[in-house]
């Protein structure tokens, strides 16, 4: 706030110093709006093509091609065994050489995070990319209950 203390009346218009912060203000408000509005839209979206577990089915293709992984991280291409190093090979014979088809992949649940992406990598390497991850449907019926483990009894239970 300026405060003059020369007389009103006295008919010399003086220099005012004081720096006018109003306009500095809007300026301001004007870009915190403009932060607030382009913050949202700046996130990094991560792309997977997965669909949604309670949308409606997409069609599935006449021949499907199912990349399994099996809990000792063997690979299955339909129901045949296939060795890692001739994945590309088995892969552009099933698919005729159609890089563009989609390979749904499915994998055990005992198989590690990083061996389902080390399977993933592998795909990308033999130039397919369209992969879908098969998973069970969640129907509202229930949960899904895990494979139950063999009860084993301890080392002193077997002695007698």
């Amino acid at each position: 706030m300026a405060v003059t203390l020369k007389d009103a009346y006295d008919g010399d218009l003086t220099e005012v110093s004081d720096i006018n912060v109003t306009p500095f203000i809007d300026v301001i408000l004007v870009l915190l709006i403009i932060f607030m509005v382009a913050a949202p839209l700046s996130t990094v979206d991560v792309a997977v093509d997965l669909p949604v577990s309670n949308a409606q089915p997409q069609p599935r293709p006449d021949k499907p091609v199912f990349l399994t992984v099996k809990p000792d991280l063997t690979l299955a291409l339909g129901n045949d065994d296939v060795p890692r190093v001739a994945l590309q090979a088995t892969l552009d014979q099933q698919t005729n050489n159609d890089r563009e088809q989609r390979i749904f992949l499915r994998a055990d649940g005992a198989v590690s995070y990083s061996e389902l992406m080390k399977v993933m990598n592998l795909l990308r390497d033999a130039g397919y990319l369209k992969i879908a991850l098969v998973g069970l449907e969640d129907t509202g019926q229930g949960s899904v209950t895990p494979a139950t483990l063999p009860v084993t009894k301890p080392a002193a239970d077997k002695a007698q």
